[in-house]
């Protein structure tokens, strides 16, 4: 009989709703290299995972007391809803990936909420797929790969993902099955050093167009999503700009969230001396003692940044929940991406870097 029991089959499962039930337990941990390793989660009562392959999640996460979030992305296909993965790489000075790789066992609980996020190859429909990833971006194209090999989808799919060397590679032998099982799919590996794969046949070095277009010759009429490191994708912008290749066909996504955070607050932010307009809102953090001005199109995060407070924050545009912070008073304007739960913005929570005020606010923060 399964450890988990006959009572896991004794209902039919409904679909989770992580506003209704957000925890996940931890069923199994597979390392999938050297440093990386795949977490497999359920729910505590049976409920169906519903999702588009390349969507994330957000982890609520303890750590040294500390509420921690992050997001990852979804690795699992929705074709096996009664499970969620993610897989993570253990990276250097990173808090949660060394957390969750030294504390995340079978047994485990955690909070997470979502799934959100646009970047699904099921939104852009095409005959032909190119996926193009650099190293632990592979996940949401993996997802993506799983879904249409496990529906039998008539695409044709080239799979090319950049590792540092072949023991870096991020499921290897699964996309190697579903190569050798699908007519219509080929993976092609591009490792910048050999390491001790002697016998290492591939091409070695870096991603560049003309070993693009000689792996994908029909790269032109291909719908291409990418992942990866910023400098990769941006190394991907620039090869796909010389080809004269159609943007419009080009979906990428990236959780480097710290630098685009700072960018875009930066981009906004006026010098802190600089005078507020007459029409600027008081924002008041009560346990900061700050008191702040805030315009009417700023949104409160910036305004914080451009006053000298750090704040928490991650991804500035309302996903990862980060900032999370409880409204004690007044009215804003939110537009979030789903780093929210309903209950929660009706217990007065907010996302300070998607609010804009309304009036003056109170804030417990």
């Amino acid at each position: 009989m399964s450890r988990l029991g006959p009572a896991l089959w004794d209902v039919t499962p409904g679909k989770w709703n992580a506003d209704e039930d957000d925890t996940l337990i931890c069923v199994h941990v597979r390392e999938e290299t050297h440093d990386v390793k795949s977490f497999l989660f359920r729910t505590e009562t049976p409920r169906l995972f519903r999702f588009r392959p390349g969507q994330f999640i957000t982890l609520e996460l303890e750590i040294s007391g500390q509420v921690v979030n992050r997001c990852y992305t979804i690795s699992s296909p929705p074709t096996r809803p009664d499970t969620l993965s993610i897989t993570v790489k253990r990276h250097p000075g990173g808090t949660v990936s060394h957390w969750l790789h030294d504390n995340m066992k079978p047994g485990a609980k955690i909070k997470a909420l979502g799934p959100a996020g646009e970047f699904s190859c099921t939104l852009h429909a095409a005959p032909k797929y190119l996926f193009l990833s650099g190293g632990s971006g592979v996940t949401p194209l993996m997802s993506m790969a799983r879904t249409l090999y496990e529906l039998g989808e008539d695409h044709d799919i080239v799979f090319v993902h950049s590792a540092r060397s072949p023991r870096d590679i991020i499921f290897r032998h699964e996309l190697g099955m579903m190569a050798h099982g699908a007519s219509n799919f080929r993976t092609a590996f591009v490792c910048e050093k050999t390491g001790d794969a002697r016998d290492w046949a591939a091409p070695t070095g870096y991603l560049t167009l003309p070993l693009l277009k000689a792996i994908v010759p029909d790269l032109e009429s291909r719908e291409i999503f990418c992942c990866g490191p910023e400098a990769y994708m941006a190394c991907v912008r620039g090869m796909l700009k010389e080809a004269a290749f159609d943007t419009a066909h080009y979906h990428e996504e990236s959780f480097s969230f710290e630098r685009q955070s700072v960018s875009l607050a930066e981009a906004h932010a006026e010098p802190a001396s600089a005078a507020a307009p007459a029409e600027a809102f008081k924002i008041e953090f009560t346990k900061s003692s700050r008191t702040i001005e805030c315009r009417p199109d700023q949104s409160i995060l910036d305004a914080a940044r451009t006053a000298g407070m750090r704040l928490p924050f991650s991804c500035s545009k309302g996903v990862c929940g980060t900032c999370k912070s409880k409204k004690l008073s007044g009215d804003v304007e939110m537009k979030h991406g789903g780093g929210i739960r309903q209950r929660e913005i009706d217990a007065g929570m907010i996302l300070i870097c998607c609010s804009k005020p309304l009036g003056n606010v109170v804030i417990e923060k």
